[in-house]
C-alpha cells in the first residue's frame, strides 16, 4: 500500500527549450506528479506522516477542509481509503450540498472524493472563515465523533517533515530549487532540506505578502529562500488565456503537463526570469512538480462553459 512503503525517488526530467540553450541555463522538473493519480506531489508528502500519526493515535477518521476543486480534498479521500481510514471533507459553499448528486455530476474533484467514500459537510463561506476556531472544531466533534484533524491544504509540522524528503542526494547538483506556494508547507520542507549552496525560490499562487509570515514558523532559521510574487495571474484559482496557452505549448514541447493553479504559474515564472537574465549562465534549476493535475478537469469545465480554449491533457 502507498502509505506503508517508501516510494522510489521521482525522476528529474531535463527540459529542452531554445530559451534555455540561449541563456546557458539548465532546467529540470522533478516529477513528483507521477507518485499517484490523486495523492501526487506534495499531497503525498504532506499526508504521509499525518496518516502515520493518525494511526499511532488510533484515530479511525481524517477530517479536513477545502474548496470544491481542492487537490487536498481529493488526495485526502484517496489516501484515507488506501490507509483504511474514514474521511470527512468540510467543503466551502453550502449551496453545493443542496443537490449533491448534481454537484458531483458537475465536479470531477468532489466526484473522485465521493468515489473514495469521503463524507461531505458543506458550509457557508462565512462559517468557513471560522473553521479553525475552537468552538467550530468542538461542534464538529459533537457531530462526527473523534477524528484526526488535518488543516486546509495539509500544512502542519508533520507535513513539512514529509516535504523535507522531496530532495535527494542527486539534487545537490542544483543551484536553485523552485516550487509553487499555496499554504507554505512544501517550500518550508525544501528550505529545511536544501544545502548551503542552494537557493529556494517560491512562486505563490495567491496575492499578498502574508506567506512570508506563514512560512517562517516552519523553517529552521535559514535565509536561503525568497518568494516571487509577480506570477499569481490574479490570485488563487485565477488564470488567463495566456497561461492556458503557455501550459498547452509547454506540454507540446516537453511532454510535461502542468496545472493552471500552481505549477503552470511557477514554470511560467521560471522561464520569464530566465529570459530576463535573473539566473547566471551555467545555473542548474530544478522545479518541483507538485501534482494537482486532477484539478484540470474542473478548470476545463469552466473554460468550456465560456467557450474558451481548453487545457490539452
Amino acid at each position: 500500500m502507498l502509505f506503508q512503503l517508501e516510494i522510489p525517488a521521482p525522476e528529474n526530467q531535463q527540459i529542452q527549450l531554445p530559451i534555455l540553450k540561449a541563456k546557458g541555463v539548465e532546467l529540470f522538473v522533478k516529477r513528483e506528479d507521477t507518485i499517484h493519480p490523486f495523492v501526487s506531489g506534495n499531497k503525498f508528502r504532506k499526508l504521509k506522516y499525518n496518516i502515520k500519526e493518525a494511526k499511532r493515535q488510533e484515530k479511525g477518521t481524517l477530517l479536513t477542509f477545502g474548496g470544491a476543486y481542492s487537490n487536498h480534498i481529493a488526495a485526502t479521500a484517496a489516501a484515507g481509503k488506501m490507509a483504511g481510514l474514514n474521511t470527512i471533507g468540510i467543503i466551502r459553499g453550502d449551496e453545493l450540498g443542496r443537490n449533491l448528486s448534481h454537484t458531483i455530476s458537475q465536479n470531477e474533484t468532489l466526484k473522485n472524493a465521493f468515489d473514495n467514500e469521503m463524507q461531505f459537510k458543506f458550509i457557508s463561506r462565512e462559517a468557513y472563515r471560522n473553521k479553525a476556531s475552537e468552538a467550530f472544531i468542538t461542534q464538529l466533534k459533537e457531530e462526527f465523533g473523534d477524528f484526526y484533524l488535518v488543516p486546509e491544504g495539509g500544512t502542519n509540522k508533520l507535513a513539512v517533515q514529509g516535504c523535507e524528503e522531496i530532495l535527494t542526494n542527486e539534487d545537490e547538483k542544483f543551484d536553485y530549487i523552485c516550487c509553487a506556494v499555496g499554504t507554505g508547507g512544501t517550500i518550508s520542507g525544501l528550505i529545511n532540506s536544501a544545502k548551503k549552496h542552494q537557493k529556494v525560490i517560491g512562486f505563490p499562487a495567491l496575492k499578498g505578502d502574508f506567506l512570508v509570515d506563514e512560512i517562517k514558523p516552519f523553517v529552521k532559521g535559514n535565509d536561503n529562500w525568497s518568494l516571487q510574487n509577480e506570477y499569481h495571474f490574479g490570485g488563487y484559482g485565477k488564470y488567463t488565456a495566456d497561461l492556458i496557452r503557455f501550459i498547452n505549448e509547454f506540454k507540446e514541447e516537453t511532454g510535461v503537463l502542468l496545472d493552471p493553479i500552481y505549477t503552470g504559474k511557477m514554470v511560467f515564472g521560471i522561464l520569464d526570469l530566465i529570459a530576463k537574465n535573473a539566473f547566471l549562465k551555467g545555473s542548474k534549476i530544478v522545479a518541483i512538480h507538485t501534482g494537482g493535475l486532477q484539478g484540470i478537469a474542473g478548470v476545463n469545465q469552466k473554460l468550456k462553459n465560456k467557450n474558451k480554449d481548453l487545457i490539452k491533457v
